[in-house]
């Protein structure tokens, strides 16, 4: 087996669908499978799967153990000699397997491989970065002050506005929406951390690779579909949550450096968090308002 595709969902059943037909109408010449792990949705995910994809190895859980930790059960079950992580809100539009499996088995120091991700309407989604530090917290792709002054050196650097994404190149990492690691890599960098319910898991892997001595590296050769954020907009609050979580675990993995740095950064973390509740919880009552006018 060449290449196993491991897909966690959660209530993404029409994404599901759409991104398992693109990966059967769109792949050829490599031998592959498809994993999915269900994450105990409750929007028929599963069901649908069973019923229309039957070449699709399903594992369903009876929990929503979250996103690195049903990515690990896929992962095991996995036959191939490479693994793609993908996403279920992703969609081949190309034969996408075949160049990502011949580039990492010509260059075996490469422990992770991403590709090209475009948005729905087929503009660029800035999918490889470099690490976080501080600064990123009021410079990400969301925040206002990118937002406002999209051009501000800390949001570029970051978010890597400069760079020609249509070069391939060493990175610090690429998004979990669509990564191939050869499975000796894998061996050796371990399974994504499960400390990360959701969000930052794919950050936390490249780190590992780099540190095991991979190579990390973009791949625009090829190019997938992303429609971001599909399943997490299904749990809104809890998704605020979780990523302010990943936020703090991943500074004190790789970060934590004295007593008082470590709580301003939870301060920081836990304000931020509260903020986008607050937001979070006026958009719901003005949606709830519109909807009672109507």
């Amino acid at each position: 087996m060449d290449v196993s595709v491991v897909i966690v969902s959660f209530n993404s059943r029409d994404y599901l669908r759409s991104c398992l037909r693109s990966i059967l109408n769109h792949t050829q010449s490599v031998e592959y499978e498809v994993v999915v792990v269900d994450n105990a949705s409750a929007d028929g995910s599963s069901e649908m799967v069973a019923a229309e994809f039957p070449q699709v190895t399903l594992l369903r859980r009876a929990d929503n153990a979250g996103f690195a930790a049903a990515n690990n059960e896929g992962i095991r079950a996995a036959r191939g000699e490479a693994v793609l992580l993908l996403n279920p809100d992703a969609e081949f539009t190309s034969n996408v397997l075949p160049p990502m499996d011949r580039y990492l088995r010509a260059h075996p120091g490469v422990g992770v491989l991403g590709p090209k991700l475009l948005d729905g309407d087929g503009s660029l989604q800035f999918s490889c970065r470099r690490f976080p530090g501080l600064a990123t917290a009021l410079f990400n792709r969301y925040s206002l002050a990118t937002k406002l002054f999209p051009k501000n050196p800390f949001s570029t650097r970051y978010l890597m506005t400069d760079f020609d994404h249509d070069s391939i190149a060493e990175v610090d990492w690429v998004s979990g929406a669509c990564m191939m690691l050869p499975r000796q890599a894998v061996d050796r960098i371990g399974l994504l951390d499960e400390r990360y319910f959701v969000y930052i898991e794919d950050v936390d892997l490249c780190q590992r690779a780099h540190r095991a001595g991979y190579k990390v590296v973009y791949f625009p050769e090829v190019a997938v579909l992303h429609h971001i954020a599909r399943s997490s907009s299904t749990l809104p609050i809890r998704s605020i949550i979780e990523r302010h979580r990943s936020m703090w675990h991943y500074y004190k993995k790789y970060r934590g450096e004295n007593l008082l740095l470590d709580v301003a950064t939870a301060a920081g973390i836990g304000l931020r968090c509260a903020l986008l509740l607050s937001l979070n919880g006026v958009k719901r009552v003005r949606a709830r308002a519109r909807t009672l006018r109507v």
